[in-house]
């Protein structure tokens, strides 16, 4: 018996393609997520770098400020609105505690200032040349000075100026002047005829603390009145004798003696200081003084002396001998 074999050719295997994992093709499948990751990664860590930058600023800013305004001090403005009027200004970026203003030495005018900010005044200017001080302090003991002088045209100008134990008054105006009146303190007043322009009076000034108030009148009853406090000194006293060869200087003063100048026979132009204050250093030992140091010759003897205090104040004493 035959057998018939029927024999199939074999199909042909198909092949699987295999897959090639490199880089490129990771990179194309994952990379765009990858990179979105990154990008949100740095920015907030910008972001939070920012943030910190920022507040350090602030707080670096705020600190200086802080520190700024600790150190600084009030600010005084003066402004000149008029001839006759200035506007005070005082400004601060705390609390202010005083503020006062006076004229040359007069009484302090103190201002509302205590736990302000800011203070506004305007004040008159005086006529005749004048000394305007202002004083500031907050309440942290900052203190601001101001000082000017400013000189106002009246009709009537009035100044004082003290030379020895005297106060010089002058005084001058566009029209003829009239009289003067002048009192210390609370005393009667005293009247001194002008009729003319301009006027010099020499007023001795009482012992202690004063004041002085001068009044000038002109021709058209224009009245301008001028106060001052002085304080009134001793002069020193100066003697000179002689004996049989020399002559003797005698000095004293209540207060001290700080110098004395002596001029010898005048055609010679001889002159000689005397310092007491190097030699006596203490102001007791130079109340009194005696110097006997100066022998006469034969012929004419000229001495003239002048002894000043501590005060300033001078005494001045002369004498002639024939030998």
């Amino acid at each position: 018996m035959n057998q018939i074999l029927s024999v199939e050719p074999p199909k042909p295997r198909k092949e699987k393609k295999q897959k090639v994992n490199n880089s490129y093709n990771s990179y194309k499948s994952s990379g765009p997520i990858e990179i979105e990751k990154i990008a949100r990664f740095f920015a907030i860590v910008l972001i939070v770098f920012g943030i910190i930058m920022v507040g350090s600023g602030s707080y670096s800013m705020y600190k200086g400020s802080q520190v700024g305004n600790s150190q600084a001090k009030p600010t005084i403005y003066v402004e000149e609105i008029s001839e006759t009027q200035l506007n005070i200004q005082i400004t601060h970026n705390s609390p202010l505690r005083r503020v006062t203003y006076n004229w040359n030495s007069e009484e302090q005018v103190e201002l509302e200032a205590s736990g302000k900010r800011s203070v506004e005044q305007t004040i008159e200017i005086p006529t005749g040349e004048n000394t305007l001080n202002i004083y500031a302090v907050d309440q942290q003991g900052k203190e601001t000075n101001y000082s000017r002088v400013y000189t106002r045209q009246g009709d009537i100008v009035i100044n004082f100026e003290v030379e020895g134990s005297n106060l010089k008054v002058t005084a001058n105006g566009i029209n003829q002047l009239s009289y003067m009146t002048y009192r210390w303190d609370e005393n009667e007043e005293q009247r001194i005829d002008i009729n003319n322009m301009t006027t010099e009076q020499l007023i001795e000034i009482p012992m202690g603390q004063h004041t002085l108030t001068v009044s000038v009148v002109d021709v058209n009853n224009n009245t301008e009145t001028k106060e001052q406090e002085v304080k009134g000194v001793t002069k020193p006293t100066v003697t000179i004798n002689r004996t049989e060869n020399n002559f003797v200087i005698n000095a004293s003063d209540e207060e001290g003696i700080t110098r004395i100048e002596v001029r010898v026979d005048q055609d010679d132009n001889q002159q000689f200081l005397i310092d007491l204050e190097k030699v006596y250093p203490n102001v007791e030992d130079r109340k009194q003084f005696e110097y006997s140091g100066f022998a006469l010759h034969d012929g004419r003897n000229t001495l003239e002396v002048t002894v000043y205090n501590v005060n300033g104040v001078s005494e001045e004493a002369g004498v002639l001998v024939n030998k």
